[in-house]
């Protein structure tokens, strides 16, 4: 959590209001981890100057979001339009890989002829209803088709997981 809320702007005071600590040693907290991976910070300068030269940020798979918040006179709309600028590549492109996902995942269930049912998306989640005896079978196809949605230069790597609800999930090693 406070990995996703520094790369996605959080303020010394949000940080310390998450973490219950001062403000000062959130700061700190912050710069130290700026200062361990300065790629982030100049990532994150690079998508805002993008941003504000373009009017936008793009995807993955070049969906854009118009971002005129960046040039408000507000200062707070503004730090708003830049935590928007810095979300929505990741964000976005995570919901791109995802979509283009499920659209594998039915189709080789489909070509593998397994009666599985995609029931819900929950963020990087898929939720199917499947017969224990197709289980492993399922399983294999979700974890492929998931894994090789879209070729990254680091792999994607998919955990899989059983249960008869959400309350019993047992890891399902392949």
């Amino acid at each position: 959590a406070v990995n996703f809320g520094i790369i996605y702007g959080i303020s010394d005071f949000g940080l310390s209001r998450d973490l219950g600590i001062s403000r000062k040693e959130a700061g700190a907290f912050i710069d130290r981890y700026f200062a361990s991976y300065p790629g982030v910070r100049l990532y994150l300068d690079r998508t805002i100057a993008e941003a504000r030269e373009k009017g936008y940020v793009t995807t993955i798979l070049n969906r854009r979001r118009y971002l005129p918040d960046l040039f408000s006179s507000n200062r707070m709309v503004r730090n708003f339009g830049e935590r928007t600028a810095m979300n929505t590549p990741i964000q976005g492109s995570a919901a791109d890989i995802m979509k283009l996902a499920m659209l594998k995942v039915d189709r080789d269930m489909r070509s593998e002829g397994i009666p599985a049912l995609m029931l819900l998306q929950v963020h990087d989640e898929l939720i199917f209803e499947v017969r224990e005896k197709e289980l492993n079978q399922a399983a294999f196809v979700v974890k492929t088709s998931m894994e090789n949605a879209y070729d990254l230069d680091v792999p994607l790597e998919v955990d899989m997981k059983f249960g008869k609800n959400w309350y019993e999930m047992q890891s399902l090693i392949l």
